[in-house]
């Protein structure tokens, strides 16, 4: 099973928070791929060329300051050496990460023929260590919050284990002005 996940239009507001959390202006991107409860831009849909010509592999980047705070802590506790483990001992997670990683080409395969950005040279390579290793939380949360729950386990398990992130409204601190 194969889902293409949407965005919605990047707004020039959307691109001042954005700079706000990353701290430098974003490049490439195509559209928000999910908001926070509080409607800021927490994932972007990214164009799989960066304007320049750069390739760029990681369709969904993930700018939630909370977010991206709470997975760095979840990434810091060592897990993922755990998660890709169990990809080995386990055939159907596996099967099941696979098909994540399907996805997550095939988002990028709508994008590159929305935007024109054919990238021949990442083809067959999604993010986040997918489909043999779990390599980076960030990408694949940043994946299960643009494309929902049921499609990518450990972005999923990920997401479970940081628990609600977001307690209220961003705050101008975390570099998310309302």
């Amino acid at each position: 099973m194969v889902i293409v996940a949407r965005y919605q239009p990047y707004t020039d507001d959307d691109a001042r928070i954005a700079e706000a959390q990353l701290g430098r202006p974003m490049r490439g991107v195509a559209g928000v791929a999910w908001r926070c409860p509080c409607g800021h831009p927490g994932v972007l849909a990214t164009r799989p060329r960066l304007p320049g010509g750069t390739p760029f592999p990681t369709t969904y980047y993930l700018t939630c300051p909370r977010a991206v705070a709470a997975v760095s802590r979840l990434e810091a506790s060592g897990i993922m050496a755990e998660m890709t483990q169990r990809l080995a001992d386990d055939p159907q997670l596996a099967e099941h990460y696979r098909q994540a990683h399907d996805a997550y080409l095939a988002d990028r395969a709508a994008l590159a023929v929305e935007t024109g950005d054919t990238v021949p040279e990442i083809a067959g390579f999604s993010a986040g260590g997918m489909p043999t290793r779990v390599k980076c939380l960030h990408a694949l949360v940043g994946h299960a919050l643009a494309a929902g729950a049921g499609v990518n386990p450990f972005g999923d398990e990920a997401l479970k284990l940081i628990g609600e992130f977001w307690d209220g409204p961003c705050k101008t601190e975390e570099h998310c002005d309302d």
